[in-house]
């Protein structure tokens, strides 16, 4: 029968053996924690790889991602759909095991890892999710939900910044189900880590409030599992660092502990030497047919999930009403009555009213929430600025039950949390901030992006009318490098009745994230009649034209310059055949058909003026050679916004003497 190290090294060779065929990986972390993945995978992981998505399992994320095989080796000696030839393509080009772990790549990668730190943060947010989801649907005796969250960092995870925002806060909501092992072997791609990173980890966690159990051999196979049961039958709701010493490459005998393991293949001399020295006699890729058995988790992973289901149906029979809601929210399926909670608020909200976008937003979450309990959400600390905070809002408390993140200010933390969350199915997340510190989500919002994922960032105070906190607080680029990151929907409304359309949107788009871009200050309504509203849903739309005649100018807009391009049209209309276009999100404009596109901007009017309170550089391509754009180049200065928007042009007045000047060169 093999013993645990035999297990322990079916990781370690076939981990060595596909990133010596790629030629490319990092073989040292794979060594260094597969004793501690043996142990956790084999005793206490609950899962099944018969059913990668069972909604009871234990999530696993690999924080550190370049440790992927790892990963990959565990999936395919447990039993996943991962076989000998997906590891032999370990990062080849369109194969199910690639560089870092992608979600919906891979069976049971529950989440992309590869920016260092990210994971860790993405574990935080399902360990929210999992506490919040079965505060809402356990009842006594019927424990549906309960499952751990467990993660692998390294000390790179734990020297970016992110890993103090998310820790913190793990340790204030008291997230006793997740449980960290932390690979403290000391080394990183620069070499020892004590010459630039002196951390006491013990005392960081302690003062954040976790458990911690430090010193732990990593190569102990009865000191690892005694530190799990110590994290597992903890009386107090804090969440466990594991801090577990091992060795970079362990088995190495010329390179472990040094960092020329870390992201290097060992060479074939060095894999020959390490075969010897671990008593590993097989060739490249074979497993013997005792160590699959030992590892295949089919049966047990089958039984424990029906012992789980049988409770379910008990459950389903007993609380009816409760069983549906949540398989609504598990299957991402809209309440019916979502599409006529956003018919009645198009009607209650066509009126002549002026307000903020954001205040439209708020008014709009009012009411979704009622019907949307899957909504989980909160502000960086600005939840009065950025008008997140409803009044049905149940702000999560020490007993974290409730759809209200106080997420303090920890915008990146913040954006990768809801990540984490978004990905464990259930609930449907968004965050706010400034537009301006969306920069320091940004990493964050890219993953999102990435792995294709449903969840909204309210960016408010979206351009100079910010006004007189001046130019640190004004957005100017933004907006446009939102709308560069792929897969990324961003609107940004001109009043109330675009607001609901982009929250619509950013609602139904399960695969998309969204960021809605909303103002500060008030905007006036614009008057639509139902061909126009549903215009909106194009992303660009003609919002006003000359009367059955052909424009010889367009003017597009979006947000709060929507009005001035409005204003402009009504008093210069009985001299120029102008059009208003409104263009509240330029990535589902580019979606529609090409007919559509140029009815909306015909190919033979090349007088085009774009008028936006940001960075001009994305408007080029809609404006021709002959065009021109009224924008921002240059960072803002502290004033009142009515100041700001005369300086930069932003008036009817300016934008009068653009078109005069214009059309008299371009005639």
């Amino acid at each position: 029968m093999p013993s645990r190290k035999d297990l322990a090294n079916a990781i370690r060779f076939l981990s060595i053996d596909a990133i010596e065929k790629s030629n490319s990986g990092h073989p040292g972390a794979p060594m260094g924690m597969a004793d501690i993945a043996e142990v956790l995978w084999r005793n206490y992981l609950s899962h099944n790889p018969n059913n990668p998505l069972w909604m009871n399992r234990d999530r696993f994320i690999l924080s550190n991602g370049h440790c992927a095989m790892l990963l990959y080796s565990l999936l395919h000696l447990t039993g996943y759909n991962l076989t000998i030839d997906d590891l032999k393509n370990f990062r080849k080009l369109h194969s199910k095991t690639p560089g870092h772990p992608e979600f919906q790549c891979t069976p049971s990668v529950e989440s992309s890892t590869g920016p260092l730190g990210q994971g860790l943060a993405n574990a935080v947010g399902i360990a929210i999710a999992e506490k919040v989801l079965s505060a809402q649907f356990n009842k006594p005796g019927y424990n549906i939900i309960d499952h751990y969250t467990y993660v692998f960092v390294g000390d790179g995870c734990l020297m970016e910044g992110i890993s103090h925002e998310v820790c913190s806060l793990a340790g204030t909501l008291k997230l006793k189900k997740l449980i960290v092992f932390y690979d403290n072997n000391g080394i990183s791609i620069d070499g020892n880590i004590k010459e630039w990173c002196m951390d006491n980890t013990k005392k960081r966690f302690e003062s954040y409030g976790w458990n911690v159990i430090a010193d732990i051999d990593g190569h102990n196979y009865k000191k690892i599992q005694i530190a799990i049961e110590q994290a597992r039958s903890l009386k107090t709701n804090q969440p466990s660092l594991l801090i577990c010493n091992t060795i970079l490459a362990y088995g190495s005998p010329n390179k472990s502990g040094k960092n020329i393991a870390h992201g290097m293949p060992l060479g074939v001399t060095e894999t020959l030497l390490t075969r010897k020295k671990l008593n590993w006699q097989f060739k490249p890729f074979y497993i013997p047919k005792e160590i699959y058995h030992q590892w295949n988790a089919k049966d047990i992973g089958n039984l424990r999930e029906l012992k789980w289901t049988n409770k379910y149906n008990e459950y389903c029979k007993i609380f009816p009403a409760l069983s549906d809601e949540l398989q609504r929210r598990i299957n991402h399926t809209l309440p019916t009555s979502w599409l006529t909670t956003i018919k009645n608020l198009l009607i209650n909200m066509d009126d002549a009213t002026s307000m903020s976008t954001r205040q439209a937003s708020q008014y709009i979450l009012e009411k979704i929430t009622y019907i949307l309990p899957e909504l989980l959400g909160g502000s960086a600390d600005l939840a009065s600025s950025n008008l997140t905070l409803v009044s049905n809002s149940k702000p999560i408390n020490k007993f974290l039950y409730g759809n209200y993140i106080h997420y303090g200010v920890r915008e990146f933390g913040m954006m990768a949390i809801s990540n984490g969350i978004s990905l464990y199915n259930g609930f449907i997340p968004y965050t706010a901030t400034f537009l301006v510190f969306m920069d320091y989500c940004r990493s964050a919002i890219r993953m999102a992006s990435l792995m294709k994922i449903r969840n909204i960032m309210i960016y408010t105070h979206d351009s100079i009318g910010v006004g007189e906190d001046g130019p640190t607080h004004q957005p100017i680029e933004q907006l446009s490098s939102l709308r560069l990151i792929p897969n990324l929907s961003v609107w940004r409304p001109c009043d109330k009745i675009e607001t609901i359309i982009a929250w619509q949107h950013a609602i139904e788009n399960l695969h998309t994230p969204t960021s809605l871009i909303l103002s500060r200050q008030i905007l006036p309504t614009q008057i639509r009649n139902k061909e126009k509203i549903e215009s909106i849903h194009y992303g660009g739309y003609i919002l006003k034209d000359p009367l059955d005649q052909l424009p010889e100018i367009i003017l597009i807009a979006t947000g709060s310059e929507v009005y001035l391009a409005v204003e402009t049209f009504n008093q210069l209309s009985s001299k120029y055949k102008i059009r208003v276009v409104s263009m509240p999100s330029i990535d589902t404009f580019e979606k529609q058909t090409q007919e559509y596109k140029n009815h909306v901007l015909p190919s033979n009017i090349t007088l085009r003026i774009a008028i936006e309170a940001g960075s001009k550089d994305l408007w080029y391509k809609y404006i021709g050679t002959k065009g021109h754009i009224i924008g921002i180049n240059q960072f803002g200065y502290s004033g009142s916004a009515e100041k700001l928007f005369v300086k930069f042009g932003f008036t009817v007045q300016n934008i009068i003497k653009v078109i005069e000047k214009l059309f008299k060169n371009y005639t």
